[in-house]
């Protein structure tokens, strides 16, 4: 479908309006939603399907679909992405700490699960949402409370558990069991839920991952794992080899280049790289390896000018990035593993984040349209936010970068006589991980001693 069918719902209630007048007249309603007559399955004959193509803030193209039989009276509602999926799985999960945080708005697709942690409930891939954080609990917990009846004469054991979720639930809508937290965990990577720019850290992570096998096959994708590079599974240094892979834009083949490349003074990284030809689809990723270091590394950096905004750096997918001066800070597993610049860095970030929040590019003149659903105050500190990052891509503004990795597999570019040591602007120090890094990484339960025998 071409691309401007789908626009943000405020954009398309103000081409509607002028029509909607002239339509009076002619005595023919305005086409901005599609209604095509369908067979209702409850009393199989025909009620009404609406389709409304639109644009979600801060996500994609979706379809929402909504049905209604006048007959008996019955409805249902859907959405449906509109793209294709992504190349990688997402997993974003948010910490809901205030009342506030159940207007969060989620995209549920009909591939994602969504799970309340503290609650231990978890609602399997189905049918696709629209909804918010308080949506979403306020179902389950209807879902629950509609078989108790029966639960309640035919396992009473059952029926108890149950009970006790359903208050528990009950507690955290009202607001007596802050915090807790919420996931949503998508293949198809096209899930979401709505980031608010004053998310400390902790609060909202986006984590994206590569899938399974069995997860391809679930989702009806052919394997796109790497098999036989070579005969006996090595890789060669700066060869790039070429593997067969699925396009996640338009579902063609399509080819995934990865070279190992060895940075002075640091380590060798993979690079990756899934270009389309078909549909002109672009995806790059960075990997490092090696053994865990037995401590975390912090590199500062102080950004003056131009020379260090063309500095080399290697952002890992296990790093934290902020910058105090911008307020910008991006949890580990965002942008996955990114070797750029400085200056490239911040750029990729600004205009992630600006195409999520706004459906545009930083420089679209388009973007008058875009965003027009966020309220007046937070646009404006948006606004802000993207103009100070700008300024500092522009070297028109110092700041500093901080990245903090607890594999201590991120780099920056020194300038000093000895590339291999800091120079006087750049500060590298070791720490201890903490245990929430340690048992987030998977460390506190490896065994590398004696793991044959058992405890």
């Amino acid at each position: 479908m071409p691309e401007e069918t789908f626009t943000p719902i405020g954009q398309k209630v103000e081409d509607i309006a002028p029509a909607a007048a002239d339509a009076q007249a002619e005595d023919d309603e305005p086409r901005g939603v599609e209604e095509i007559e369908s067979l209702c399955m409850n009393c199989h004959e025909n009620g009404t399907t609406r389709l409304l193509l639109t644009q979600i803030p801060y996500f994609r193209e979706i379809i929402i679909m909504s049905f209604s039989c006048d007959k008996c009276g019955f409805q249902n509602n859907e959405i449906q992405p509109a793209g294709t999926f992504q190349l990688k799985g997402v997993h974003v999960e948010l910490r809901l700490t205030q009342m506030e945080d159940f207007a969060r708005q989620v995209v549920k697709s009909d591939t994602a699960t969504v799970k309340f942690i503290e609650l231990d409930v978890e609602v399997p891939a189905g049918r696709g949402q629209l909804t918010n954080v308080e949506g979403l609990l306020t179902t389950i917990i209807e879902d629950l409370e509609a078989g108790q009846a029966d639960r309640k004469e035919q396992a009473p054991e059952v029926y108890e558990k149950v009970e006790e979720i359903i208050q528990k639930g009950r507690k955290m809508l009202a607001g007596e069991a802050f915090p807790f937290r919420v996931s949503v965990d998508d293949p198809a990577g096209n899930s979401f839920i709505t980031p608010d720019m004053r998310d400390g850290v902790g609060k909202w992570e986006k984590r994206e991952y590569l899938r399974t096998k069995e997860q391809n096959e679930a989702l009806g994708l052919t394997d796109t794992s790497n098999e036989g590079l070579t005969e006996s599974g090595d890789i060669i240094p700066d060869t790039v080899y070429a593997f067969p892979a699925t396009c996640p834009g338009c579902m063609h083949p399509c080819t995934t280049n990865m070279k190992m490349v060895d940075i002075p003074h640091f380590r060798q990284v993979v690079i990756m790289n899934t270009t389309c030809d078909d549909c002109g689809y672009k995806s790059n990723d960075v990997k490092t390896g090696g053994e865990v270091p037995e401590k975390g590394k912090k590199v500062t950096i102080k950004v003056r000018n131009s020379v260090d905004l063309a500095r080399d750096i290697l952002k890992s997918e296990s790093c934290f990035l902020e910058c105090p001066e911008l307020n910008l800070s991006v949890n580990p597993g965002t942008l996955g593993g990114r070797f750029t610049t400085v200056e490239g860095l911040l750029t990729q970030v600004r205009d992630d984040l600006h195409n999520q929040i706004f459906q545009t590019g930083p420089e679209d003149p388009a973007a008058v349209h875009a965003g027009d659903s966020l309220p007046a105050e937070e646009k404006a500190r948006w606004d802000k936010f993207f103009g100070d990052l700008t300024a500092a891509i522009k070297g028109e503004r110092e700041f500093t970068i901080i990245l903090t990795d607890p594999m201590a597999s991120s780099y920056v570019q020194s300038l000093a006589d000895d590339p291999a040591q800091p120079d006087e602007q750049m500060i590298v120090e070791e720490y201890e991980r903490t245990d929430e890094e340690e048992e987030e990484l998977g460390l506190k339960d490896m065994k590398t001693e004696n793991y044959s025998e058992d405890h």
